[in-house]
Formats: structure tokens, sequence, C-alpha cells
């Protein structure tokens, strides 16, 4: 079972995104079955300046993989997760939500 991690990103480091991801991981796993794929949507080699779009671009060419999506903490706060999680629900993908 594939899945992508939706999580708000912006003014967080890349180590607490990172730990936030695997605390959701561990979660999905417990929840799903051990047999789960993350579908790597962490960004950290990002072109410089790139734009908020151009993530979200990123992202929807991910999840179009997925067959669950994992929404973290106050993902209904920020746009992007909100237009991922807008996308799941008109394609049909499986939605979760994990907060700590």
């Amino acid at each position: 079972m594939k899945v992508f991690i939706s999580q708000p990103m912006r003014d967080k480091t890349n180590e607490y995104i990172k730990k936030e991801r695997q605390a959701a991981i561990e979660y999905a796993k417990k929840k799903l079955g051990e047999n789960v794929e993350v579908i790597d949507s962490f960004f950290e080699n990002a072109p410089h300046g790139a734009k908020p779009l151009w993530f979200l671009g990123k992202s929807f060419e991910l999840l179009s993989g997925a067959d669950v999506a994992l929404f973290i903490g106050e993902w209904d706060k920020y746009r992007g997760c909100k237009m991922e999680h807008a996308a799941c629900e008109a394609y049909g993908i499986k939605i979760l939500c994990f907060s700590k």
C-alpha cells in the first residue's frame, strides 16, 4: 500500500519535519499494516527559489500514485494541504489523519 504524507512545512526545520513524518509513518504502519510504502514527498533538494506552486505540482504528481494520503497535524490551516485533501476526495484516495 502506497502512502502519501501531507504535512504543513512552512517555518519548520528539516529535522522537525523528518521527526513528524517518522511518527506519522509509525502510525500508518499500525493502522494499515507493516506493508506500507511511503512516497517521498519531502523535497529537501528543491531548486533554489522554488515557489509554493512548484511544490504543490510535484506533490500532486506523487499523490496520483498513492493508495492512501495521511494528513498530519493542523493540515486544514494550510492551503497546499487543503488542496491535496480536496484532490483525494475528488479522486477517491483514502484519507487518514494523524496528530501527535
